[in-house]
């Protein structure tokens, strides 16, 4: 793959600096001001953000980076420079990291890669499913730093992998094993949640969430419907793994405040799982590349306690696809063809 006349650029989400409220704090109030993450008026989000989530919420989500930190730093960091070195060795252009939220800055990023000659970027939003909340705000914020620059790149924007077959295979050769040594009685292949009416919103045909199987046949909202791509994602996983109908089951997690989120919820499913007698769960969360928080504390420890209380032995996670980079190879490869300006 070789690609001297262009650079390519990655994009995480972002972590705070360190495990403490202080850090936290300041990671969630530019992380959750972000209008197209709460999407409210700037006032009332201020109020919201800066006044009662920042204050209260930090000393408990640090008490919760704090158990999965590790000596190299947070591990969201750590896999996404893993992931980016892993791609440095398989192309023969640049490769950058930056972080929507947090550091690597976005701008930092662009800034090293303006030390090269380049002309063009290809921008990888690391989301595999679109929404405007991920992959909108980082195409907004990477074209807002991008004018910046005393000479602009021309950028290309990957689009959302969330289907790609490079990508489904890395997810289901790293649940192989799991799901071998485990044997579990259910699988839950559980996605980042969103509000619904963020996903009503991205839907101009006024069809998304009018009935429960609207999915089924996206039609032309697959461009823009997060929903629609999260259940392609979890039905061609369980292609991939064999599994047969009634042993999986999709859910949306990481709820946040009393608007109504997608559904089920995965905490919900592995309850409903638990009661119904299955004693061993197997848990993908194939909307996240690398392990963070969501993967390890909230899944990893917090699921699997609510797992075993409801009844159940034990439960897994598997890991993200951040160790070995040819699947973001080959999205990129074919991303180059189907870049969108």
């Amino acid at each position: 793959m070789r690609e001297e006349a262009w650079g390519i650029l990655l994009v995480n989400l972002g972590t705070p600096d360190a495990p403490t409220p202080r850090a936290v704090r300041r990671y969630l109030v530019e992380f959750l001001m972000d209008p197209k993450v709460i999407d409210m008026p700037w006032i009332l989000r201020a109020l919201l953000v800066k006044g009662l989530i920042g204050p209260f919420r930090s000393p408990r989500t640090a008490r919760a980076y704090r158990k999965i930190w590790t000596d190299e730093g947070s591990p969201l960091l750590v896999e996404s420079r893993r992931l980016t070195q892993g791609l440095r060795e398989q192309v023969t252009c640049p490769v950058a990291l930056g972080m929507r939220y947090g550091r690597p800055s976005i701008a930092d990023a662009l800034a090293d890669l303006a030390k090269e000659d380049l002309r063009t970027l290809m921008v990888v939003p690391l989301f595999p499913q679109y929404a405007e909340a991920t992959v909108g705000s980082v195409r907004e914020k990477v074209g807002r730093d991008n004018d910046r620059l005393a000479r602009p790149f021309r950028l290309r924007f990957v689009p959302p992998f969330f289907d790609h077959p490079s990508y489904i295979k890395e997810q289901a050769r790293l649940a192989r094993p799991l799901l071998a040594s485990l044997s579990p009685e259910r699988v839950l292949i559980s996605f980042h949640g969103l509000p619904e009416r963020q996903i009503r919103r991205a839907d101009a045909t006024g069809l998304c969430l009018a009935r429960e199987d609207c999915c089924d046949r996206p039609e032309g909202r697959l461009a823009t419907c997060y929903r629609a791509q999260c259940v392609a994602t979890a039905r061609a996983l369980a292609v991939a793994l064999g599994l047969a109908d009634a042993r999986w089951r999709l859910s949306f997690q990481s709820r946040l405040g009393r608007a109504k989120w997608l559904s089920p919820s995965t905490i919900e499913e592995a309850e409903r799982a638990a009661r119904a007698g299955d004693r061993r769960l197997l848990v993908l969360s194939p909307s996240f590349v690398t392990d963070g928080l969501e993967t390890l504390e909230e899944l990893g420890l917090r699921l699997r306690e609510t797992f075993r209380a409801a009844g159940g032995e034990d439960l897994r996670v598997v890991p993200c696809p951040s160790r070995d980079a040819t699947w973001l190879r080959d999205v990129l490869r074919d991303g180059k063809e189907r870049g969108e300006a």
